[in-house]
């Protein structure tokens, strides 16, 4: 491949993956072209991008970027996973995917910075919640105090409106 072919593939790249700061890499060798074409069908509908690269010319793109850590998964035949959201969402996807279409090879994730190694790390990466989840969970766990709280409140004004009497408790 010339040189001005290989600046031009990794321009595009550089436009491609820009502002991407999470990503999941996968092999998608040996799935024959309707699985391919399902698995790509099934990701676009939640807005992820499947995007096969050329790993030499990802590693010099995502050289001392936010992706940089990915050169690690970057050997052999590999997919570059993105999202409109976390990447937390694209691992959650491709695992479902993955579990049905044994020949999916994951290779490894990146999220806010760390790298996640293997299939293992992109399987604990899909098992933390997204921000949405986190905020609603801190939220629950706010609330659940106020909650009990009231629930007392009230028992105390249902018995002193029926005219009982609240002992003290010791």
């Amino acid at each position: 491949m010339s040189k001005p072919v290989k600046d031009m593939i990794a321009s595009e790249y550089s436009r491609r993956f820009e502002g991407v700061t999470g990503a999941v890499v996968v092999e998608i060798r040996g799935l024959d072209a309707k699985a391919t074409t399902s698995m790509r069908g099934s990701l676009l509908s939640k807005g992820i991008k499947v995007t096969v690269v050329k790993n030499a010319l990802a590693r010099r793109t995502f050289k001392s970027g936010p992706l940089s850590s990915l050169d690690k998964a970057l050997k052999g035949p590999s997919a570059l996973l993105t999202g409109p959201e976390s990447s937390v969402l694209v691992a959650r996807e491709i695992v479902k995917i993955a579990t049905d279409q044994k020949k999916i090879v994951l290779k490894g994730a990146i999220f806010d910075g760390e790298y996640y190694d293997g299939e293992e790390g992109v399987k604990r990466l899909g098992l933390f919640p997204t921000r949405e989840e986190a905020q609603a969970k801190v939220v629950t766990l706010v609330l659940s105090p106020a909650r009990n709280i009231m629930g007392v409140v009230k028992e105390i004004q249902e018995r002193l409106e029926k005219g009982e009497t609240i002992a003290k408790i010791a």
